[in-house]
């Protein structure tokens, strides 16, 4: 008999449909007619023991017993899932092929090799255990997966390194909550000090967002306009570019601080002439967008539609599992393996059948067209998040539902179009010894932005790393190197700084995936990857729900907020504790792990060794921000502050 053990029931469901039929359906899992069986598990099984499983001291919260460390590490069945557990036992034994049909991601493959693992499979019946990769829940994908199983083996170190990660979340979180916690009862808190090596340095973002927000001191600064004419009166504008010899009166940015300096140029460019002493044009392309990521897809919903990035991820799954139009959410990947490309016909066809509107007043997409998306060299476990080959009946769908489905579709769609093609010309004035400019864009050939054109944010439609500097671009007339134009007169702009935003669902969402941006340690900074980032694809939407949850962080509007008690906590914490650094390093660790660039010790024992610093650390020292902060969070035991979090949950 062959076992397929699926990581939920949904899955699972999508496997047995496709295997022989008549099927027998039982408590936990179906047999088909040729006697293989599926079954699966409920998410995570298996959870990291309490540590009083180690020893019964640990019952009490004690510094004296931090860290708490496990010399042999315990896996203890969930309470409420307990008897799918017992259904796989069974089905473990009478198997002769198991296969891993977890989710396509790090957590997937662990959640099913843990049990695996539990169930006491090993020699040659281990060895033999097969991987079942599944993207797309409707019967010709499975089918084509079913037709390319790998070993098991494979994974392992992906398997590995989702191993390091819980076992790293554990030790962080249990020996730094309890910490804190008891130190903060010294100082009168009462609620549990809840402590993660994720969602303690995201807090730790948005405490330091408000401070400078609120230490902010607007000041001027001036810019100059130089308003031209040509011969023929034809009107334009090039704005001033300050010269070294300014620098002293400019600040970090580049921006004129004394509007005496200013107010000179313009008095001095007015009623001149001026010379065209640079001239550039030329033809530029941008090739389409890539397909989604969770991420990218939970950043540009929120700047479209407002919604959160759970509301993103409930909704995707509900997309993936019951409407089967949507590949698997939870993806890191914006990218498509290239055998994936024969299937374009089909999956535009089902598009163009449910979302006609999506290409209403466009030009047809042409399936031959090959973007840059599609790179095996950037595909692993799981690739972009794209439609199906389903036919979407968009009125069966919820209101997000139907948006965010015609928002995967459009950018896949835009694979199919050619790059839009513009002409830009920069244009350099000299006057009076002072340099000036300015530039204009004209349209081409609009390629895929012809798909973008009716919605009314084409910036977040698109793509972040899409710059367009469309903004204040002008027409200019007709120009050439060495014209000489007047300088009608010049015009003092006088601004003023503005303090940063407060984070919003998109930007937070942007901080955890570009996270390098707010690492302070230069040496880090260049070990890090663009692609490294607080979190996974997964947990990203839970870890800022979690935050909310324990009333750490408040929306105000769009604006989230720290709370009193999530300052407190912060200010009570070493920097490191605090700050993306450390975890971001974690980040890099893992993904060298699963890329077999580092082994599990060496990534657990300088860690055990932070984390000695740490307990010391908090041990000498009392949580006195936390001083007369009542606790905003709902009453939590002291028991159990932190238990080891499922694959859609936060760290």
């Amino acid at each position: 008999m062959i076992l397929y053990i699926a990581e939920k029931p949904s899955l699972g469901r999508a496997i047995a449909d496709v295997l022989p039929k008549p099927h027998k359906k039982g408590d936990g899992f179906i047999t088909a007619a040729n006697g293989d069986c599926v079954s699966w598990c409920i998410g995570h099984l298996l959870e990291q023991a309490e540590p009083d499983a180690y020893d019964d001291a640990f019952k009490s919260w004690k510094l004296e017993h931090l860290p708490i460390v496990p010399q042999t590490w315990k896996l203890q069945p969930k309470p409420k899932t307990r008897g799918q557990l017992s259904v796989l036992r069974k089905l473990v034994k009478q198997a002769s092929v198991i296969i891993n049909a977890g989710d396509p991601d790090r957590e997937g493959q662990l959640l099913v090799d843990e049990v695996i693992s539990y169930l006491g499979v090993k020699g040659d019946k281990l060895n033999q255990v097969q991987r079942l990769l599944i993207s797309d829940l409707n019967p010709q994908a499975v089918k084509r997966a079913l037709g390319q199983l790998r070993s098991n083996r494979e994974f392992v170190p992906l398997s590995t390194s989702a191993l390091a990660r819980s076992r790293a979340d554990w030790l962080y979180g249990m020996n730094m909550t309890r910490a804190y916690t008891i130190q903060g009862r010294k100082v009168g808190y009462q609620g549990v000090l809840s402590v993660g090596r994720v969602q303690t340095p995201l807090l730790g973002l948005v405490v330091r967002r408000d401070d400078e927000i609120a230490n902010f001191i607007p000041k001027a600064f001036y810019e100059v306009l130089a308003h031209l004419l040509t011969d023929q009166q034809q009107a334009f504008s090039a704005k001033w570019q300050p010269s070294e010899a300014c620098k002293p009166y400019m600040d970090e940015d580049d921006r004129v601080l004394a509007r005496g300096l200013a107010e000179n140029v313009v008095s001095r460019i007015t009623g001149k002439s001026a010379e065209v002493t640079k001239l550039e044009a030329k033809d530029k392309r941008q090739n389409p967008p890539l397909p989604y990521s969770l991420s990218a897809l939970q950043i540009d919903a929120a700047k479209r539609f407002g919604l959160s990035a759970k509301e993103v991820l409930d909704t995707c799954q509900s997309l993936y599992e019951r409407h089967k139009l949507i590949t698997y959410p939870r993806s890191d990947s914006r990218y498509l393996p290239k055998e994936q490309h024969a299937l374009a016909p089909k999956v535009l066809d089902a598009v163009l059948k449910g979302a006609a509107g999506l290409v209403e007043g466009c030009d047809a997409p042409n399936a031959t067209l090959k973007s840059k998306a599609w790179d095996d060299s950037k595909v692993d476990a799981h690739h972009a998040i794209v439609p199906t080959e389903k036919v979407a009946n968009l009125s069966a769908l919820s209101s997000n539902e139907a948006k965010l489905y015609q928002h995967v579709a459009r950018q896949y769609l835009a694979q199919f179009y050619p790059a839009y093609i513009y002409a830009e010309t920069a244009v350099e004035v000299t006057i009076e010894g002072g340099l000036f400019t300015t530039k204009a864009r004209q349209d081409k050939a609009l390629g895929w932005k012809q798909l973008f054109k009716r919605t009314t944010a084409n910036q977040s439609n698109t793509d972040s790393n899409n710059n367009d500097d469309d903004d204040n671009e002008q027409s200019l007339p007709p120009l050439v190197k060495g014209q000489i134009l007047q300088c009608e007169r010049g015009e003092l702009l006088e601004k003023m700084t503005q303090a940063p935003k407060h984070f919003t669902d998109a930007t937070l969402l942007g901080a955890m995936t570009g996270i390098s941006r707010y690492v302070t340690d230069s040496d880090i900074k260049k070990i890090l990857k663009e692609t490294d980032g607080l979190g996974t694809e997964a947990t990203r939407a839970g870890i800022i729900e979690l935050l909310f949850k324990r009333g750490y962080l408040v929306r105000q509007g769009k604006a989230i907020k720290a709370t009193p008690v999530g300052v407190g906590l912060i200010r009570s914490l070493p920097d490191s504790a605090t700050t993306p650094d450390m975890t971001a390093l974690w980040e890099n660790s893992l993904d060298a792990i699963s890329q077999k660039r580092l082994k599990y010790d060496a990534f657990m024992q300088p860690l055990l060794s932070q984390l000695d610093g740490l307990i010391t650390q908090a041990s000498s020292q009392l949580p006195s921000a936390l001083q007369g902060v009542a606790s905003s969070a709902p009453k939590r035991s002291f028991k159990k502050p932190y238990k080891k979090k499922t694959k859609a949950k936060a760290k």
